[in-house]
This record gives structure tokens, sequence and C-alpha cells, in this order.
């Protein structure tokens, strides 16, 4: 368990997508577990390093202070809300749609060469912090709910709507993230009963691996990201469907 949390540490602090390292790694480590134990679990592991990533991001992106805030209270509230609404919609139609969506964002920025590869240097407008904060409320309500793909999701939003780079992007996805997760953490405790002692030696393999992840952000920068990006949006989408036609 110790290294699928390094692995899922690395690539979710560059780009998301760290949960579809860690939670098969819960499932065939522990098939006998209730799903929803194993999803504490898992969030358990993931808010420290993740939270390790989003410090780190946030001392060498510059992001404002209102953007932030803002942003973590519309993730948490949105987080709370797709948990509490698990049973609203079908679990049939889950798969198909995420599918799609992940489909749309790697056919877009895979189009747009340009994307996310300049850094914004100008104040958000009152229009796009809507958006900011909107998209924060609708995905985080996404990761209440499901949850793969989600730091993607994020990281797209952000660029596409606020037309920040990679880098930026990553940084605010980190924020909200965090956010998110104690928000799901907070409900699984109330709910359900995580692994408290795997998730926190989990949580310190992923701290480890958020740290390289985080280097070799820092050090490689927006070109590499976009490419890691829709190579992780590439397998998110290769992995549902894998897992939606064997059932």
């Amino acid at each position: 368990m110790g290294v699928a949390a390094f692995a899922a540490g690395s690539v979710d602090a560059a780009v998301g997508g760290g949960g579809l390292i860690q939670i098969p790694a819960l499932l065939l480590g522990y098939p006998n577990q209730p799903l929803p134990n194993l999803f504490g679990t898992n969030k358990i592991a993931s808010v420290f390093g993740t939270s390790v990533a989003a410090f780190r991001y946030v001392r060498r992106v510059s992001l404002s202070l209102t953007l932030l805030v803002g942003v973590v209270i519309a993730a948490a509230v949105g987080s709370a809300m797709g948990a509490s609404a698990v049973t609203l919609l079908p679990q049939a139609w889950v798969k198909p749609i995420v599918l799609l969506l992940l489909c749309a964002v790697a056919v877009y920025t895979f189009r747009r060469k340009e994307m996310g590869l300049v850094a914004r240097a100008h104040p958000l407008t009152r229009r796009e912090l809507r958006h900011a904060l909107g998209w924060s409320a609708v995905i985080g309500a996404y990761d209440g709910f499901l949850g793969p793909g989600t730091g993607s999701f994020l990281i797209f939003a952000f660029i596409r709507f606020l037309r920040f780079d990679f880098l930026q992007a990553s940084a605010l996805a980190k924020v909200a993230n965090v956010s998110t997760n104690l928000a799901a953490i907070a409900l699984f405790s109330w709910q359900a009963q995580p692994i408290w002692l795997l998730g926190l030696w989990m949580a310190v393999c992923n701290v480890a691996g958020s740290l390289f992840g985080t280097w070799w952000a820092f050090r490689f920068g927006s070109v590499w990201l976009r490419r890691l990006f829709l190579g992780v949006v590439s397998l998110t989408i290769l992995r549902l469907s894998y897992d939606w036609v064997i059932q």
C-alpha cells in the first residue's frame, strides 16, 4: 500500500488522478471491506499529500486570497452536497457521464495546443471569479458523489475559464481538493468506519510522493504538465471504460 500511495501522491501533486492508483490498490488489498470504509481510508491518505502539495504550490505560485478562500468554501459545500445526494442519481448513469466529460476534456485540450502554457498576469474579473466559485462547487459535488478525475476536471476548468497556465491551475486545484477531501472525511467518519491506521501510514507515503510530484512540476513546468495531464486523462478514460465494460 505504501508504494501505491507514493505513486498516487506523485501523480496527484502534478496533475491529479492519484485516486486511480490508490483506490484500486485498496480494493485489491482489502476485498472484504465495505466500499465506504475504503473510500474514507483513501481520503485520509490523500488529504495529507494534497495539503503538502497545495502549500508548496501556493508558496511558489501567486494567487489572490479572495480567490483561494472562495474556492475553498465553494468546493467544501459542493462536496458535502454531492456526498449527501449520492443516492439520487442512478449508478448506471455515472460512468457514461464521466466518460463523456473526460473525452470532451481530452479532445479540447489536445486541439488547443497553446492551452495552459501561458501564465495569467492580470487580475480576475468578477465574472471569472463567479466562474471559479461555480465550477469549484460543481466539481466539489462530483468529488463528494463519486470522485474519479476530480483533479483533472478542476485543472481543466481553471485553465479554460480563468485562462491560467498549468502551474497556476494545479495550485488552485490542490487547494480546492484539500477542501473536498476534508468534507468527505468528515462525512465518511460519520457514516462509515475508515481504516485509520492504514490511512495514516498511506498518508506518510502519499506526502513523500507529493513532495516528489511538486518538485517535478516546478522543475519541468507547464509544457510537461500539459503532456502528463493528457496522459492521466487518457488513462482515466481507459480505466473507466474497462470498469464499465466488465460490469
